[in-house]
């Protein structure tokens, strides 16, 4: 729990004043470190869980193919983002669903130019949205999954007396 209570703290504090302000560049530089540390891992296993959510896609005739393109996005595209950790997921799943996601958005009615995940894929509509809640939960399962397994294992190997 204490673990738990750090990265909400840190995750909070980020987003709090992890801007590049001239009233909190420092503080905020800081604290957007610590959210880049403590997602780090976070990061790269969603983007393997989206891979492996696309792989095992029911239903989906083309889904090891698609899985390759996420795979493929996610190792070129992920690197162009601002965040060291943003652009795993995105390109991951830009590639999974074979859609272009990214470049220009707006914000207040301000245009902010970012970089475009899996760019060569179709422009997004509104009907991919159940195909990316379909895999993200797919995705959440697996990492459930893997975490319950892990503590299982650890368990396991505490009661056997092979972790003194």
């Amino acid at each position: 729990m204490p673990a738990v209570a750090a990265y909400k703290a840190i995750n909070t504090l980020d987003s709090m004043v992890g801007h590049k302000d001239e009233r909190y560049l420092f503080f905020g530089r800081v604290s957007a470190r610590l959210d880049d540390l403590a997602n780090f891992v976070p990061a790269r296993l969603t983007f393997l869980a989206l891979v492996a959510a696309t792989w095992l896609g029911a239903g989906h005739p083309r889904r090891r193919a698609r899985a390759k393109e996420a795979w493929r996005a996610a190792l070129a595209d992920a690197p162009k983002h601002d965040s060291p950790n943003a652009g795993w997921p995105e390109a991951a799943l830009a590639g999974a669903l074979g859609v272009r996601l990214g470049g220009t958005n707006y914000y207040d009615g301000e245009p902010l130019v970012g970089p475009t995940f899996c760019p060569a894929g179709r422009r997004a509509e509104p009907e991919d949205i159940p195909a990316a809640i379909a895999l993200i939960e797919l995705a959440a399962w697996l990492v459930l999954a893997l975490g319950l397994a892990a503590g299982l294992a650890v368990i396991g190997v505490r009661a056997s007396g092979a972790g003194r």
